[in-house]
């Protein structure tokens, strides 16, 4: 999992530049002393080698951390869970949903609903290419309300039809082969 290489990486930044952690999680790290400008901007530019960003802005933090669920929920659980997206975003976070919508939507220009549909369909995508599961188990496993549904909204995002993309990427792989 990304985000447990992630960790790993913070926590050896943090020992290389002598912070002592008590905690590194998703999106927030604990640290024993007080941090000085100079080890800041070291983790900060340590950090960027990896592709890794460290956030002063509480705003900005709270984005990511609410990405972070959104993502974690779509691309790395086996099954979405069965109550509301905003009920399982707002207890996982520790805050009304209401004000997480409203930061989100401010400071990404889209609504977390947005966010959300753009991130089912990416995972759509995926198991198109896995080619495990058929277009109906997949609108299950990912609470469609039924496959028109998800077909509407792939097309609506993608500009492709499920079955379309999924014959257009085979065939990109039969070209690639074919090399």
């Amino acid at each position: 999992m990304v985000s447990l290489r992630c960790k790993m990486i913070v926590k050896q930044e943090l020992q290389n530049i002598g912070l002592h952690y008590v905690n590194v999680d998703l999106g927030t790290i604990e640290i024993l002393e007080n941090i000085g400008d100079h080890q800041r901007e070291q983790l900060s530019k340590n950090l960027k080698t990896f592709g890794l960003e460290l956030l002063d802005d509480k705003r900005k933090i709270l984005i990511e951390k609410i990405k972070a669920v959104i993502i974690e929920m779509i691309h790395y659980t086996d099954e979405l869970p069965k109550v509301n997206y905003s009920d399982y975003i707002s207890e996982k976070l520790g805050y009304d949903y209401t004000y997480l919508a409203n930061t989100f939507s401010e400071v990404k220009g889209i609504t977390i609903q947005q966010y959300i549909i753009i991130n089912k369909i990416e995972r759509v995508k995926e198991l198109l290419l896995y080619d495990e599961l058929n277009l109906t188990e997949i609108s299950y496993q990912l609470h469609y309300s039924s496959v028109a549904h998800l077909s509407n909204q792939f097309k609506k995002i993608t500009g492709l039809t499920p079955s379309f993309f999924k014959k257009l990427k085979k065939k990109r792989f039969e070209n690639i082969e074919d090399l």
